[in-house]
């Protein structure tokens, strides 16, 4: 015998006066409900409810009985919907990658939006340019720039990640501007030192432009390179040379013109940027809270920073 299903059989009988109803409720036949009834005061030794032709009448017993069963019934209610309360709404804690530059520039000043939205959640973010795996270094969602290597996890993609070839205003003063993008080997090119695990590490001797009549890739080979993109920004600012650097990372500074564009007729490439999680993982109300926060945040149709 089912003991919760003749209990929650039982408090139907005696909450809606008789079998047939109980029946109805529980959606059984009233044999069934009987048969219930029966298995239930045979376990007890005792008579829950007096029943006649015309009418039932609860015992002593079975008031007492009946009391304890709506408790416990009751109870278990309230930890089924514990757990269902636990299962939706978002907690715990996630480990996600991001590149550095967007994760200073962008993901830290979301948080407070995001904590107050999601106050139970706990993040470990490890900031890297390296390509980072998803499965065997534990991460449940990573924000990754360029192309997508992982055909197992769910992309869903963000706004496109602008580069800007610029100078200080006192590079251009002591050293003027490039007229095209082949003088730009006249001049000191600071360049980025992409890490081994990356897409560009092979290929960063030079920089491609998109142009009027197409892309144009000029060698560039200057006495700085730096694997951090805020230093290649300080050193910009410095004086030191031409840096091609994040857009997001040199807002500012492009609007109160302690940088300038260089070259503005051809423009540094927009690579692609994705949010990355593995599938099995999707169903996760944290990990959920976390992608849908993003991509609400920052996706592909929020357009990008001025």
């Amino acid at each position: 015998m089912d003991l919760l299903k003749a209990m929650t059989v039982f408090v139907r009988v005696v909450e809606l006066g008789s079998l047939t109803a109980a029946a109805e409720a529980c959606d059984l036949s009233p044999t069934m409900v009987g048969n219930y009834l029966q298995a239930l005061e045979s376990r007890c030794g005792a008579q829950l409810i007096h029943r006649t032709t015309r009418k039932q009448k609860i015992s002593a017993f079975g008031q007492t009985y009946y009391e304890r069963c709506v408790e416990i019934l009751g109870l278990i209610d309230d930890t089924e919907q514990l757990a269902l309360d636990h299962l939706a709404k978002p907690r715990g804690r996630l480990r996600i990658t991001a590149p550095v530059v967007f994760t200073n520039e962008c993901l830290i000043p979301a948080l407070e939006d995001y904590y107050e939205r999601y106050p139970e959640i706990k993040l470990d973010i490890v900031a890297t340019d390296a390509l980072a795996d998803l499965f065997d270094e534990g991460f449940e969602a990573a924000i990754r720039i360029g192309a997508l290597a992982n055909p197992v996890a769910v992309a869903r993609p963000l706004m496109p990640y602008r580069l800007v070839l610029c100078a200080s205003p006192t590079y251009v003063d002591a050293h003027g501007a490039p007229a095209t993008p082949h003088t730009l080997g006249e001049h000191q090119c600071l360049t980025y030192a992409y890490p081994p695990r990356s897409e560009w590490h092979a290929a960063q001797t030079g920089w491609t432009l998109q142009g009027p009549d197409g892309p144009v890739s000029v060698p560039v080979d200057g006495r700085l390179k730096i694997d951090n993109a805020e230093a290649l920004r300080r050193a910009a600012l410095r004086g030191l040379g031409i840096a091609m650097l994040p857009s997001i990372l040199i807002v500012e500074d492009m609007r109160e013109k302690r940088l300038i564009e260089i070259l503005p007729d051809f423009a540094a490439p927009e690579r692609s940027m994705s949010l990355l999680y593995l599938q099995e993982r999707q169903k996760s109300p944290k990990l959920r809270s976390f992608t849908e926060f993003v991509v609400e945040r920052f996706g592909a149709d929020t357009g990008r920073p001025t």
